[in-house]
């Protein structure tokens, strides 16, 4: 039985950031993608994305993000980053291997590949983010609906709605990104529950990620403290105020029912409505766990930090809050990938001595 030292699971941004890490402290991971390329769920995001965190604070350990320090990248420069990341990290990257489940059994993981292949290994990192998953909430009347239904893991481009009816649900960057592009071409309404919160994407003329920076509050160790993620504002220079001011688009209070073709909305106002785009966030894709006894009732890892805190051997990286502010962001994965790698790879001595 030939037996990995530490597998990882994912090979985006946090597989790659937990393989570098690993190999610091002189371990070979082997990382699995079940894509069919080192970069994650970049290349899926709809076409506009841009990064709202400088170059300067968006790379992983040990390479710059290239070009200009201060521009926001764009989705493809990301993609072609982590693709340039990958091929420098010399690291045994299999993509096209999706894994199904993972066992534990006698102080080893057993990972069933959906080819029907097994892999066995002292450690593993579940490193499949929490940005792959998408989170579709049981909205009144949605399963009534025969117009499109969307998540934003799957908008692309808003030429396909030009002339529509388009409501946007959800109040985060992504939300109001999709949703201020898409007004340029369709009539749009922003939904929530609660208020639209912003905050000044360059206060006193600098990135707010420099701030987050200079007063440690991007790495600051509060993830242990909460039971929930908190709600994260936009980032604005103004641009997103000033088109939902205008009315492109407008925002509403999240509607009372949805019909077949059209919305109630709580203020007895019915209208025809062509299309509801999704931008509900994600959950941990971590399915792949549900045989062991490591995840709660509602999907989420039991854990200490970034280490199962059921089963010796499991770490995690790139989950929301996981440690800090800055744990699922290109720019801090590096640093909870080096916080579980130095423990793992300790443990992977002994259990080198111990199974041999």
């Amino acid at each position: 039985m030939d037996l990995i030292d530490t597998l990882v699971i994912g090979a985006g941004q946090s597989g790659l950031a937990a393989a570098y890490a690993l190999r610091k402290h002189g371990i070979s991971p082997v990382v699995l993608e079940a894509g069919d390329a080192p970069t994650g769920a970049w290349p899926k995001y709809y076409q506009s994305l841009t990064l709202f965190s400088p170059a300067r604070y968006s790379a992983l350990p040990g390479m710059p993000f290239p070009g200009d320090p201060d521009r926001y990248p764009h989705r493809d420069e990301v993609t072609d980053y982590l693709a340039a990341y990958a091929e420098r990290l010399d690291a045994d990257i299999r993509t096209d291997h999706c894994v199904r489940a993972l066992e534990h059994h006698h102080g080893i993981f057993i990972a069933h590949l959906a080819d029907g292949r097994r892999l066995h290994a002292r450690t593993v990192v579940a490193a499949t983010g929490g940005f792959t998953n998408p989170h579709r909430p049981a909205l009144p009347g949605l399963d009534r609906f025969t117009g499109t239904v969307l998540h934003a893991a799957d908008y692309q481009r808003p030429e396909p709605f030009a002339g529509q009816r388009v409501l946007v649900v959800g109040g985060g960057n992504s939300a109001v990104q999709i949703a201020t592009e898409l007004a340029e071409a369709a009539r749009v309404t922003v939904t929530t529950r609660g208020k639209l919160r912003f905050a000044p994407q360059r206060p006193l003329g600098r990135d707010l990620h420099f701030w987050y920076t200079v007063t440690g509050l991007d790495t600051a160790p509060v993830g242990r403290l909460l039971t929930h993620p908190p709600t994260v504002p936009v980032l604005d220079t103004g641009r997103y105020r000033t088109a939902i001011a205008a009315g492109r688009p407008d925002h509403r209070p999240m509607f009372t029912s949805l019909g077949a073709d059209h919305v109630n909305w709580s203020d007895g106002a019915d209208e025809h409505v062509d299309a509801v785009i999704l931008a509900t966030g994600y959950r941990p894709a971590l399915d792949y766990l549900s045989g062991l006894d490591v995840l709660d009732d509602q999907g989420r890892p039991r854990r200490k930090g970034g280490h199962a805190s059921t089963l010796t051997g499991l770490a995690f990286v790139g989950l929301e809050w996981q440690r800090s502010l800055s744990s699922a962001s290109i720019r801090g994965v590096g640093l909870d990938a080096a916080r579980i790698a130095r423990p793992l790879s300790a443990l992977v001595l002994n259990t080198r001595k111990e199974i041999g």
